[in-house]
């Protein structure tokens, strides 16, 4: 059976989504395709939206609709401690926690040199500016504990510590291979609380 052309290119741009495989990809395209014309349009509308109106905060990297994120702008926050994450989704996950008080660094990866991710990839020389123009005491290293996130963690901490800043990482709560990401807001907070200086 023939599949019409705007089903396909459908499923191949949604196929190409993280976590995203080809019957996931059929089933949304279909589910769309079956939908209201409003509803298809607010999806289209938000996209577009999320695309033109979000860039990242020129401070922490995080997410932001301004130049500084609202967590950066917000004077009840810590500012003598900042957190140092993978990615904004590991921002968000922190923050559903409210154990965290303090700002955040969103390095935009991790090493891998296998990937051809190196420390010039990611955002670490403006870690270390942040560092010299800021009054921090402490950062918190929570990357994701798999072999990747161990070597940011041991990098960075080898990097900082000469700085004469208090170095921790967050407490082992999460599993070994596990994703910030998708950890319960419990064993997040645990682990923010649990931290441990290197």
């Amino acid at each position: 059976m023939q599949i019409a052309e705007p089903l396909v290119v459908a499923i191949e741009e949604l196929n190409k989504l993280p976590g995203i495989g080809r019957k996931t990809a059929q089933r949304l395209a279909l589910h769309i395709l079956k939908s209201e014309k409003d509803s298809v349009d607010n999806l289209v509308k938000a996209i577009l939206e999320l695309k033109s109106k979000l860039r990242f905060c020129s401070r922490c990297f995080n997410l932001s609709e301004e130049e500084l994120c609202e967590i950066c702008r917000s004077e009840k926050r810590d500012k003598s401690i900042v957190c140092v994450v993978e990615d904004a989704s590991d921002v968000l996950a922190i923050e559903k926690t409210n154990e965290f008080n303090g700002l955040y660094h969103v390095l935009g990866g991790v090493l891998s040199p296998l990937s051809g991710i190196t420390a010039e990839s990611l955002r670490i020389k403006e870690l270390i500016q942040r560092f010299h123009k800021e009054d921090i005491r402490e950062i918190i290293l929570a990357l994701n504990p798999d072999t990747e996130g161990e070597t940011t963690t041991l990098y960075l901490a080898k990097l900082l510590k000469p700085l004469g800043v208090k170095v921790s990482r967050i407490a082992r709560g999460l599993p070994v291979g596990g994703d910030l990401e998708f950890a319960d807001e419990a064993t997040i907070g645990r682990a923010m609380l649990g931290r441990i200086e290197l």
